[in-house]
C-alpha cells in the first residue's frame, strides 16, 4: 500500500512540474503593471480553454500530492 501512495506522489508530482511550466503568466513584471490599466479596461481574454485546462489539471495533480503526502505519514 505504501508503494502504491509513493508511485502516485510520483506522478503527482510530475504532472504538478508539468502542468505549473506550461502556464502563462500572470503579469509582465514592472510593464505590466504600467500597462496593465489599459488590458484590464478593454477586457484583453486569454484562451479559455487551455488555460482553464491547465488550472483545473494543477488543482487536481496538488490535490493528490497533498492527500498521498498525508497517507505516506499516517501509514509510516
Amino acid at each position: 500500500m505504501k508503494i502504491l501512495f509513493m508511485v502516485l506522489q510520483l506522478i503527482a508530482s510530475l504532472i504538478l512540474i508539468a502542468s505549473i511550466l506550461l502556464q502563462s503568466g500572470k503579469s509582465a513584471g514592472l510593464s505590466g503593471s504600467i500597462g496593465g490599466g489599459a488590458e484590464q479596461l478593454f477586457g484583453k481574454k486569454k484562451g479559455r480553454g487551455y488555460d482553464t485546462l491547465l488550472s483545473k489539471i494543477t488543482a487536481i495533480g496538488a490535490a493528490v500530492f497533498i492527500v498521498c503526502s498525508v497517507l505516506l505519514v499516517i501509514t509510516q
